[in-house]
């Protein structure tokens, strides 16, 4: 059975509406996994690797000929949003409370499943094929565990190659783009602690509430001094507690949070350092003890020109218009990880100009891209073959 007849379109479009139903969030993708593994086990492939980097699948076939040839790894994310889904009108909505697939994650590991059902009919002539059912991207820890593990590292693939589907970009355009594709980013939380008191007695405790507002204005004034990076750079506060509401009391704790984003990983870098100074002075004049952690870390992504070409060729075969990005993407992939590590690129394609945007509550993938993104990577294994 080949993707192209209308019975596997069929069970694919069940798959990505299955995988829809019964989303799980970043590092607890166990079902889904397990899920993937057994259907994956029909195409007969080389090697199934399970485990890696907490939940994920390495998934190997081989060509004709697997003692030449390129070995080249196809990323898809396992992992869902902690959002509410609110898309009454659908059939498949989530199952699983306050989880939903609102970024086209399942629509993604449908599509490598795509591209296993075309490597086991239509097996290349040369070469090795990694599928990575990757956990935990939405956080920006997958790729970092998995280029951990030993499995990967032996593999050692020559390109990496992944896609995300793009809402306001018109249906099966290939969105292109060299060096960074997507911005970098990290969450930054700051915890001030000074001293609790009665609300009665203020001058007994150290309220670390001027602080906390000396700091979100300190924050926003440092950003708009744009000459102090070398490309875009944004920081935006995104919550803020003083103590807890009570009130008897005079709170001793502040947090304060805020994403961090850069198109340049410099400037990132750059960013968090003039933050922490300013925390450290802002806390050192309200006599507060502080704490600064950076979670949720993203690399930019940077595509390699010779895998962008790549890219370029398998479209413009496939007769896909190809549009060239003027910006990187302001959100982040910790996919990135990988393109540090290996050559590789990270490609768009666009789901619709009335497409809801990623995140929404009333997102869903449209199923009409599984075949583009499958023929897609597996002409990207042609055009590597006979380059």
């Amino acid at each position: 059975m080949h993707i192209t007849e209308p019975t596997a379109l069929l069970e694919l479009t069940q798959l990505r509406r299955h995988l829809h139903q019964h989303p799980e969030l970043s590092g607890a993708e166990t079902h889904t996994a397990a899920y993937l593994e057994a259907l994956l086990r029909k195409y007969s492939p080389a090697a199934i690797h399970s485990q890696v980097g907490g939940t994920g699948l390495l998934v190997v076939f081989n060509s004709k000929n697997p003692d030449e040839g390129p070995t080249i790894l196809f990323r898809a994310e396992l992992d869902a949003l902690p959002i509410v889904e609110d898309n009454p009108d659908l059939a498949y909505t989530s199952k699983n409370t306050g989880v939903a697939h609102l970024c086209g994650h399942d629509g993604h590991m449908t599509i490598l499943m795509g591209l296993a059902s075309l490597l086991h009919h239509h097996k290349p002539s040369k070469g090795k094929f990694i599928l990575l059912f990757q956990p935990a991207e939405e956080t920006g820890a997958g790729a970092w565990d998995v280029l951990q593990d030993a499995r990967l590292q032996q593999l050692n693939p020559d390109y990496v190659f992944a896609l995300h589907n793009l809402p306001g970009w018109p249906k099966h355009q290939v969105v292109i783009k060299e060096n960074v594709f997507a911005a970098a980013s990290t969450g930054m939380i700051v915890e001030l602690h000074g001293k609790p008191s009665h609300a009665a007695e203020p001058e007994n405790g150290n309220n670390p509430g001027e602080a906390m507002a000396e700091i979100i204005l300190k924050f926003n004034e440092m950003i708009r001094q744009k000459e102090l990076f070398q490309d875009l750079t944004l920081l935006t506060v995104i919550h803020a507690q003083l103590g807890e509401v009570a009130f008897g009391t005079n709170p001793g704790i502040g947090t304060v949070m805020a994403t961090l984003r850069s198109y340049q990983t410099a400037d990132l870098h750059k960013l968090k350092e003039l933050t922490r100074q300013s925390v450290e002075q802002i806390a050192l004049k309200y006599r507060l003890k502080y704490k600064i952690s950076f979670v949720e870390e993203f690399p930019a992504t940077i595509n390699h020109s010779k895998a962008v070409q790549l890219v370029r060729q398998a479209a413009e075969k496939l007769d896909l218009q190809v549009q060239e990005a003027t910006q990187p993407f302001r959100w982040s992939e910790d996919f990135g990880h990988l393109t540090a590590k290996y050559n590789g690129a990270l490609f768009g394609l666009g789901a619709g100009m009335d497409q809801p945007q990623l995140h929404h509550a009333n997102y869903d993938f449209p199923d009409d891209l599984i075949l583009t993104g499958a023929s897609m990577f597996y002409e990207i294994i042609q055009q590597t073959l006979h380059t």
